[in-house]
């Protein structure tokens, strides 16, 4: 196969040292400046997060954090001064910086490569801050391409040896059906019983979602009961015509789950190894109720529930998104990449 990049290239560009943080302890992942000693560790989701003297906006600015910068977190607060639909607050080396585009990747993990692969695939989630992927062509060889975020989730279909001589797990993009690879230890085999219905002995149309934008509170429901409630952040109300002709605002009425899948490539869907490219492959745990594409997911690219914040769809975190997914219908098998149906009610008020 060709070999465009040299074996220092491949191992620079892949990421493998974020990978080898795993099993570091947790001061050694920071740079030395940011080695005091943390409850956490955070990366910047964005372009730029700043890095104020106070837990608050109108504090002096002290200096920036770029995209995917890990830094230390030495403690949470609530912060007096809000913003109210999200005070959280962590104080970091130097200063203070506000939780909504600190994603939380403490809980990293290295992990032992599979042996084999069922037929159709295997579901996976990325588990160090993040990973950088490859498009292997007859033409280019080993080629740069998405950079994968913790918490996503992909299907991997093919085990191969990478550059380094190490396992690599081939992923089949959802979307765009094309494979790009990543190294096996930055992936962990997600296991069939974490995808398991909830309550299935319940009767389907004893189940109902209502969404309160005003409140940005989903609550899940049988019969009755409340039974599951979460923070959300649901889409910006269009300020003009979008390009593609879809409003961004959550729509309102009643709904129901119609298509469900475990990993879903959003944005525009363009080939690219840009970061900062509008490309979010691996959106984990998706539950769509509306004709033109808009459900729940899971959210790895902002931690700011609580306030409008998506294209449409109503973000949630990852581990709430996958209860919304197990607990509807239609019901979903453990092998299956979609599934279709009139599923549980949805109604977004």
């Amino acid at each position: 196969m060709p070999d465009y990049l040299s074996r220092r290239e491949f191992l620079n560009l892949g990421g493998l040292a974020i990978g080898s943080f795993a099993a570091q302890p947790l001061r050694s992942w920071l740079p030395p400046e940011d080695r005091v000693e943390p409850i956490g560790i955070g990366r910047v989701t964005i372009g730029a997060i700043r890095v104020y003297q106070e837990p608050h906006f109108k504090s002096e600015g002290l200096r920036w954090l770029r995209r995917d910068k890990l830094v230390g977190i030495i403690e949470e607060t609530i912060s007096p001064h809000g913003p109210p639909h999200n005070p959280r607050w962590y104080r970091v080396p130097g200063g203070y910086a506000h939780s909504a585009y600190l994603q939380r990747v403490e809980k990293s993990s290295f992990n032992p490569p599979l042996a084999s692969l069922p037929d159709g695939g295997q579901l996976g989630e990325v588990t160090v801050p993040y990973t950088r992927s490859f498009r292997i062509t007859r033409s280019d060889g080993w080629q740069p391409l998405y950079r994968l975020y913790f918490g996503s989730v992909y299907w991997i279909t093919h085990l191969i040896e990478g550059l380094d001589g190490q396992p690599w797990y081939g992923l089949t993009d959802d979307r765009l059906r094309i494979v790009y690879h990543v190294p096996a230890a930055h992936i962990r085999p997600i296991l069939k019983e974490e995808v398991t219905p909830l309550s299935p002995h319940v009767p389907p149309g004893e189940k109902r979602i209502d969404v309160s934008l005003a409140e940005q509170v989903l609550r899940a429901y049988e019969g009755e009961r409340l039974v599951f409630q979460a923070d959300i952040a649901s889409g910006i109300p269009s300020r003009g015509p979008s390009p593609n002709g879809i409003p961004t605002d959550t729509p309102h009425g009643n709904f129901h789950i119609s298509l469900k899948l475990p990993s879903r490539h959003m944005g525009d869907g363009n080939l690219t190894d840009e970061i900062d490219a509008y490309e979010l492959p691996g959106v984990p745990w998706v539950s769509y109720f509306h004709a033109v594409g808009v459900g729940f997911h899971g959210t790895y690219w902002h931690d700011n529930f609580g306030a409008s914040m998506s294209r449409g769809c109503v973000n949630m975190r990852n581990a709430d998104a996958k209860w919304i997914y197990r607990w509807t219908t239609p019901e979903i098998g453990y092998s299956e990449w979609y599934k279709k149906g009139w599923g549980t009610l949805v109604k977004v008020y």
